[in-house]
């Protein structure tokens, strides 16, 4: 199956050519039969589906999967609440297993590695971005599932046996990590150890850090600041995840955001303030408890637009910024890092037959706090 997108401009000012882009589910080259799972409506189930790869380019590996995170991504894209999901669609970006073959132009891998693949599939490689290690802005990103790769073809992720990868895009994982629970660093890892990162805190030490949010992006961001020697503050409507906080994941404090009195002592106390809620909610008191020049990060993405009140801002001399995953470079620096210091995530092991019901149970929050399929377990064929 193919799909004809046409583009074309319709100002009278200039005159334009039609750029044609052919989007196909397998190109001539695609050859290698796959078992996956996939979803083919909105309704978001998953079912076993027999695909096409392509055959190993001059710059690809090929990666047996044993390991794929759920993301809540996943979700999104399974039930197309974006409105932009191409079925069929193989969902999984957080994928770890073992090179199984290298193209002849590779760098930097070899039959055997422990690799990791996250969310990048492809990018221009000329752009500013990509020439800063920065490849996650690129104008011409494509996810590694639900994207378009330069072939034409369509991108399908980690809920399956193998994967065919440009080694641009693939990353080292540490031998000291276990490898179903480092595979939702591709994702959550490094989504949070970026800003920590750029904001100065992977060398620095003592700084007052607020975590918002203790989920699958709170837990491994309160690992990773605590790591970093910092003193670490949870902020959560539930204060049922006080004790999990503190004695379990080493958390200083914890706020509940919805006590007033708890909200008032704290403010202006925290230098660096991470918000890893995809759920509605309110800025303004997040913000009140921000030091002057304190930064408010944000990661997670309701579905709701947010309310950016200005006297927090203007009074306090605060910065309000967010971000998307991190490029290729920091994803291995983020792994490093975590072989040096031991952080994985905290995850629950399920079976290819357990998709529909970790997905369920991830739209209702009940995981603490990752979801991993064990790819390996599944039988060998469909």
């Amino acid at each position: 199956m193919c799909i004809l997108i046409i583009e074309y401009c319709i100002s009278s000012c200039c005159s334009c050519s039609i750029i044609i882009i052919i989007m196909a589910e397998s190109t001539p080259n695609h050859t290698q039969t796959v078992s996956g799972w996939a979803a083919h409506d909105s309704s978001g189930i998953i079912t076993p589906y027999t695909f096409k790869r392509r055959e190993n380019g001059v710059n690809d590996v090929t990666i047996e999967i044993l390991y794929c995170g759920i993301c809540h991504t996943d979700i999104h894209y399974v039930k197309n609440e974006w409105g932009i999901t191409r079925y069929p669609v193989v969902p999984g970006h957080e994928i770890v297993g073992l090179v199984t073959k290298v193209g002849t132009q590779v760098k930097g891998f070899k039959q055997g590695d422990r690799v990791g693949v996250g969310c990048l599939a492809a990018t221009c490689l000329e752009c500013e971005h990509c020439k800063t290690n920065q490849e996650n802005y690129c104008d011409n990103l494509q996810f590694t599932y639900n994207g378009v790769f330069w072939d034409g073809s369509i991108t399908y992720g980690g809920y399956s046996k193998m994967l065919v990868a440009d080694y641009r895009y693939v990353v080292h994982v540490p031998e000291t990590l276990a490898m179903d629970a480092a595979a939702p660093l591709l994702c959550a890892g490094v989504t949070v150890f970026t800003p920590l990162k750029d904001h100065g805190l992977v060398e620095s030490q003592g700084k007052s850090i607020g975590i918002v949010g203790l989920g699958g992006l709170g837990h491994v961001a309160v690992k990773f600041a605590k790591a970093f020697g910092h003193h670490v503050t949870v902020i959560s409507s539930s204060p049922s995840k006080e004790a999990e906080a503190k004695d379990r994941l080493g958390a200083d404090d914890f706020i509940v955001s919805s006590n007033p009195k708890q909200m008032q002592a704290a403010k202006r106390s925290m230098d660096f303030i991470l918000d890893t809620v995809s759920a509605e909610h309110s800025l303004l008191p997040i913000l009140e408890l921000l030091k002057v020049n304190g930064t408010l990060f944000i990661v997670g993405a309701p579905d709701k637009p947010f309310q950016l009140p200005a006297f927090p801002l203007i009074f306090g001399k605060r910065s309000v910024k967010g971000g998307i995953i991190g490029g290729i470079k920091e994803t291995q620096e983020m792994l490093d890092v975590c072989g040096k210091h031991n952080i994985t995530c905290d995850i629950e092991l399920v079976t290819p037959d357990r998709i529909n019901e970790a997905l369920q149970r991830l739209a209702s929050n009940d995981v603490r706090y990752r979801f991993v399929i064990d790819i390996a377990a599944a039988p060998t064929s469909n």
